[in-house]
C-alpha cells in the first residue's frame, strides 16, 4: 500500500492531464514512430525465423509500446536487452519481440493466436504486458480484465507459463477507476499462477534521466533497469 502511494506520487510529478495527453499520442503510435501496419505479426515471425532457438529457451515478449522498444534504436528495446542479459548470466535464451505500440488488451487478444502459431515452437515463457492503453483511453476495467483473462486462458490451454507485467492507473482517472484497474493484475496472476511484476515502470517513472522526452516511455537506460529487474523473475519461472 505504501509502495502504491509512492508510485502514484511519481505519476503526479508531471501533472496527470499532461501525462494522459502525451501517453495517448505516444502509445497509440501517432508520434514519430508509428506501429507497423501488420500489427507486429510479421515482425514477430521474422524475429523468430532469423535466429531460431535450438537448444535454448524461447521467450516471447507480448505487449504494447513498453515492450516494442518505442522510439529506441534497434537492439535497445526490452526483448533484445533482456535476451543479452539472460545470455550473459548463463541462460541461453531467445526473446522474441512481440510488442506493438498502441495495442489495447483487445488488440492483443485479437493477434495472440496468430503470433503464437507463427513461432517455430511453443514458447517456454510468455511475458504479457498490456492494459496501459486501455486505461489511457478510459476503457472500462471490466473489459481490460476480460481481455487479459482470455489471453491467459489461451496461454494456459497451450501450456505456456506466464510472467505478467502490471500497470497502474493514472491518478486523474479517479479512485474508483484506479481501485478496479490496479486489482486486475494481482487477481489474474493468482488465478492463473502467473509470475507477477506489479508495475512495469517501477524504478523508471519519475526519473527524467531514464525516460524519453515524452516523460513516460523508458530510454535505453530505463529499459536496462526494467530488464535487470525482470530477469531474475524470468530465470526463476523457467527453473520451475
Amino acid at each position: 500500500m505504501k509502495k502504491e502511494r509512492s508510485l502514484a506520487g511519481k505519476w503526479k510529478q508531471y501533472g496527470a492531464l499532461t501525462l494522459i495527453v502525451q501517453l495517448v499520442v505516444a502509445c497509440s503510435g501517432q508520434g514519430t514512430a508509428p506501429p507497423p501496419a501488420d500489427n507486429g505479426a510479421q515482425a514477430t515471425k521474422a524475429s523468430a525465423a532469423t535466429t531460431p532457438v535450438t537448444d535454448g529457451k524461447l521467450i516471447v515478449a507480448f505487449g504494447d509500446s513498453l515492450y516494442a522498444g518505442y522510439n529506441l534504436d534497434q537492439g535497445k528495446g526490452l526483448a533484445p536487452v533482456l535476451e543479452q542479459l539472460l545470455n550473459a548470466q548463463g541462460l541461453k535464451a531467445q526473446v522474441v519481440n512481440a510488442g506493438v505500440s498502441g495495442d489495447t488488451t483487445a488488440a492483443g487478444l485479437a493477434r495472440l493466436a496468430f503470433t503464437l502459431d507463427g513461432l517455430p515452437r511453443k514458447p517456454d515463457l510468455m511475458l504479457v504486458g498490456l492494459g496501459g492503453n486501455d486505461m489511457l483511453r478510459g476503457l472500462a476495467p471490466k473489459e481490460t480484465r476480460a481481455n487479459l483473462d482470455a489471453i491467459l486462458t489461451e496461454l494456459k490451454k497451450r501450456g505456456i507459463p506466464v510472467l505478467l507485467t502490471g500497470m497502474m492507473a493514472s491518478p486523474n482517472m479517479g479512485p474508483d477507476y484506479a481501485s478496479a484497474f490496479n486489482a486486475i493484475y494481482p487477481d489474474l496472476a493468482r488465478k492463473y499462477d502467473a509470475t507477477l511484476y506489479p508495475f512495469m515502470l517501477d524504478g523508471v517513472i519519475g526519473n527524467r534521466a531514464l525516460q524519453l522526452p515524452d516523460g513516460i516511455h523508458p530510454n535505453d537506460k530505463g529499459v536496462a533497469i526494467i530488464a535487470a529487474r525482470i530477469a531474475p523473475l524470468v530465470e526463476a519461472r523457467l527453473d520451475e
